[in-house]
């Protein structure tokens, strides 16, 4: 089945790309044919296949949150690297 101009000029509208004339005859022919496409892969029998929503199967892993002392000399490490420092903590802007 081949999409008629208007759809195809949605279409290209709601994927905020423009087309000219031209343009349009080709996306109306390369449109049909991967929505034919998909109307194939409609056809497979999925009775049997369990849904999933992740390829590998895994699953968020959450540890605890803890509060960790690295004593003077890994704050130091660590303040250095900010760009602003003021009394031993990192300065930054101004939220509110």
């Amino acid at each position: 089945m081949l999409l008629d101009k208007n759809e195809t000029k949605n279409i290209a509208a709601l994927a905020r790309i423009g087309v000219n004339e031209e343009e349009i005859e080709k996306y109306r022919k390369e449109l049909s044919s991967i929505l034919d496409y998909f109307k194939k892969l409609d056809e497979l029998d999925t009775d049997k296949t369990e849904p999933i929503g992740h390829i590998t199967g895994m699953k968020n892993i959450y540890r605890e949150d803890q509060a960790r002392n690295f004593g003077d000399l890994g704050k130091k490490d660590i303040l250095c690297n900010a760009p602003k420092v003021k009394d031993g903590y990192i300065k930054v802007k101004s939220v509110l």
